[in-house]
């Protein structure tokens, strides 16, 4: 009998299994509806158990070690409504928090505009040896991983994800052109941060994949041309690879929303063997863009907000689903968070409906 852990790997790798991970990817308990534990109060609690999902959180599990700046002051809260809080992260960024409908946060300023903007976040918060770190417990988690059954990845910020966290998309744009020191500064002592951090982790429990969050792609294609991608991202991947491969970690998973046909092939060129969640809405055409790169697996693919128009329109995903699976390196769920139009009901079957495929459908088949 394979793991939950075994099936994850094989799956997006493309090795012979007996059938995909039941994997929740997004939704609850990460992205509960006020609406849902109104009517089902503690459903966070037990939603895993009711839905069967396999591997925890997302259907695999992360270390919870520090990978962002470490050590900065507390949040600092500027001003409040009755619809929004403006707040002061410890890094300096000044956020717009909504307090209702689906996208609770804009960002007004962020925290590095120049070199000696980059400079004083860099040398107070970016130390890898910094103890604060790891948790307290991590004895007891080395503990946990070591006999595990559900895959458990290395955390990255990303490469553009931090990036954009530091600078913003715009202000980013104009400091590849401007300042591109200081971009590549960014970048490297970032990666290179991770990369000591992951070492520590890896003297002591073996992982299965290294996740990037990204974000860098709309709904008509990726915010970065090609040719930035090339100097400023694909050298950090190709760091992230050779450590992967170095610790024996079969898959560098990026995620990474709106349509990324084109952006794979960069990605995959640069060492990224997995990617999700091949937003439906933004056109994402999964099946050609692994046809086009044999070796890339995908995570995602179903179209998130069938689950708010009926059994119909989630039947028609779930088939679409069936045919995801027979095609192979695919472990198929919903391609973002739930949206408040979606009742608990719709969301149940779904999963529920999901569920029966993939344990009758062999992937590859």
């Amino acid at each position: 009998m394979l793991t939950t852990r075994e099936r994850f790997v094989r799956t997006l790798t493309g090795q012979d299994t007996d059938r995909a991970p039941f994997m929740k990817v997004f939704g609850v308990d990460n992205a509960t509806l006020p609406e849902w534990t109104e009517k089902y109060p503690g459903l966070p609690k037990y939603i895993d158990e009711l839905l069967k999902f396999e591997g925890g959180y997302r259907g695999w599990r992360i270390a919870p070690v520090n990978y962002w700046l470490c050590g900065t002051p507390e949040t600092q809260v500027l001003s409040e409504t009755e619809e929004d809080r403006i707040i002061r992260l410890g890094d300096g960024t000044v956020a717009v928090q909504r307090k209702h409908g689906d996208y609770h946060a804009h960002t007004v300023e962020y925290p590095v505009k120049t070199q000696e903007d980059w400079d004083r976040l860099k040398s107070l918060y970016l130390d890898p040896d910094d103890p604060r770190r790891l948790p307290p417990d991590w004895e007891w988690y080395v503990e946990l991983y070591r006999d595990r059954e559900f895959p458990l990845q290395l955390t990255c910020g990303g490469v553009y994800g931090f990036l954009r966290k530091m600078m913003g998309d715009e202000g980013l744009c104009f400091a590849m052109y401007d300042d591109p020191e200081l971009v590549r500064d960014i970048t490297e002592s970032y990666i290179s941060m991770c990369l000591r951090l992951w070492e520590r982790m890896c003297r002591d429990v073996q992982f299965d994949l290294i996740e990037c969050w990204e974000d860098m792609a709309s709904k008509t294609g990726a915010i970065i041309s090609p040719a930035m991608f090339e100097e400023f991202l694909a050298p950090q991947y190709r760091r992230i690879r050779a450590f992967a491969d170095a610790h024996h970690i079969p898959i560098v998973l990026v995620d990474s929303d709106g349509n990324i046909n084109d952006l794979a092939h960069q990605m995959f060129a640069a060492g990224v063997n997995v990617m999700y969640p091949f937003e439906v809405g933004a056109g994402c055409d999964v099946i050609g863009t692994l046809d086009a790169i044999p070796g890339l697996g995908a995570i995602g693919a179903l179209e998130k907000d069938a689950c708010a128009h009926g059994k119909e329109a989630i039947d028609e995903q779930i088939e679409r689903a069936r045919m995801l699976l027979r095609h192979g390196r695919i472990i198929p769920g919903p391609d973002h968070f739930v949206l408040n139009n979606v009742p608990f009901e719709g969301y149940k079957y779904f999963m529920n409906r999901l569920r029966e495929v993939i344990l009758t459908t062999k992937p590859g088949s």
